[in-house]
């Protein structure tokens, strides 16, 4: 999983630099977020506004680093709204990658495809976006498309301001996860990374990618945590999966 030094220019047009972790302000705004519970109202939509019937397409919705389903319940609701089959991992809340994670992500994957008949659509958050891409390379024939939230998939895995926390929780360096992966690689099914430069967790370049690493990016006006439920990333979300 580790990943050399990256200079290239990237998908943001310029030449990424090495120290590019988010604004300490940037995190001390997604904080008093969390605090103040912001990211888990639940959000009233108008069907219309957005334009689009999911007709029960089915989308599985990956949590990001210490979330889990119920985290992600304001955007699966909004999905739900438009007609989308939704679906959450059940893997508990996300503590980093584990041995059985992807075979578990594999069975969830056959288990939603064999009930619905049909290609799935991934949907990560973070964390949850990385190992989203890492399931669309392993069952490429399953997969109908990848869209990443804030998703550090990207560059020096320690841009970011939550990789020291990861390394405590889940018990390994975050360059040497319990599975054979390369995060820039991209899967071989259409991706959308979405970014923000209010990113208060991950770099906006790493959640970006450099070229070739993903189909289209697609800047957001919203926080981390917002990204499952802000208005901006929301409508961004469901223009992903037109």
């Amino acid at each position: 999983m580790a990943t050399a030094p990256h200079h290239a220019a990237d998908s943001l047009g310029f030449v990424r630099p090495e120290a590019d972790r988010p604004a300490w302000g940037n995190l001390l705004r997604e904080a008093a977020l969390c605090a103040r519970g912001r990211h888990r109202r639940p959000v009233t939509i108008d069907p219309r506004a957005f334009a689009i019937d999911g007709a029960m397409r089915p989308v599985l919705l990956v949590p990001g680093f210490l979330a889990s389903d119920r985290s992600m319940r304001v955007l699966r609701s909004v999905l739900h709204t438009l007609g989308f089959n939704t679906f959450g991992w059940h893997q508990g809340r996300n503590f980093g990658v584990k041995r059985d994670t992807m075979p578990r992500l594999e069975t969830r994957l056959a288990e939603i495809g064999n009930a619905t008949g049909r290609p799935v659509t991934l949907i990560g958050w973070s964390l949850g976006g990385v190992i989203a891409r890492e399931l669309a390379k392993l069952q490429p024939r399953h997969v109908d498309r990848v869209v990443t939230l804030g998703s550090p998939f990207s560059g020096d895995l320690r841009q970011n301001r939550a990789w020291r926390a990861y390394e405590f929780v889940a018990g390994h360096k975050v360059d040497a996860p319990p599975i054979d992966c390369d995060p820039c690689e991209k899967p071989p099914v259409p991706t959308t990374a979405l970014w923000s430069r209010r990113d208060g967790v991950v770099s906006a370049h790493c959640a970006c990618g450099a070229p070739g690493e993903a189909d289209r990016t697609r800047e957001v006006d919203c926080s981390h945590i917002g990204f499952v439920s802000e208005p901006a990333a929301l409508h961004a979300i469901v223009d992903a999966l037109r």
